[in-house]
């Protein structure tokens, strides 16, 4: 019998204190360990629930269970790519090359005006949610697009090439309600290689 299989807290490619002093030990360790913890555990309580369900033949109210679903595996997977295009202080940031630097001028004009962009972006993410740099493969283009919550105003089957998390919880620690000093202080600590490795494994 198939072993069912369930989701997982990925490990850091880093340590907890390598992001300082622009995301605290303190906040990143509460945000990895308790925050994206919180969300696997919630998927799989759901994907548990379903499997008695169907188990027992017995009902549920399937809106509710799949929106909390949606809820539950987007914030895991989201959080996933985050830890992803962070590199610890001192090797990210600073402007991005190769393809997707290239990529980047092109359709935007200048690193510049992406940051522009992309930083009104994050800014102006209503409530909770996410600023996200996708990439659309019918048009070969780079697509900005903000997440309310984890699952609201996604771009169906666009690949994700950068996520910042702009829940109150990724930075209130070490901003406190100051959304755009945190936003200004991830352009030093992000991962252009693994952004860069995202976009040239879409290109294949």
């Amino acid at each position: 019998m198939e072993t069912t299989k369930f989701y997982s807290l990925p490990k850091l490619p880093y340590e907890y204190k390598d992001l300082e002093p622009y995301i605290s030990e303190e906040q990143l360790k509460i945000h990895h360990s308790k925050h994206h913890q919180a969300y696997v555990n919630g998927a799989n309580a759901i994907l548990e629930k379903l499997d008695k369900a169907r188990k027992e033949d017995t009902t549920l109210d399937i809106r509710a269970t799949l929106k909390e679903l949606s809820f539950n595996i987007g914030g895991h997977l989201l959080h996933s790519l985050f830890w992803g295009n962070l590199a610890p202080t001192g090797k990210g940031g600073g402007k991005p090359g190769g393809v997707f630097g290239e990529m980047v001028e092109k359709e935007f004009g200048s690193f510049e005006r992406f940051k522009k962009e992309f930083t009104q972006a994050a800014i102006g993410v209503e409530g909770s949610g996410w600023a996200a740099l996708t990439f659309c493969k019918q048009t070969n283009r780079p697509i900005i697009m903000q997440i309310e919550k984890h699952n609201t105003n996604i771009y169906p089957m666009f690949r994700i090439l950068m996520v910042l998390d702009v829940f109150e919880h990724a930075y209130y620690l070490d901003y406190k309600n100051e959304r755009a000093k945190f936003i200004d202080a991830f352009w030093n600590i992000v991962n252009w290689g693994e952004v860069n490795k995202r976009l040239e494994g879409l290109l294949k």
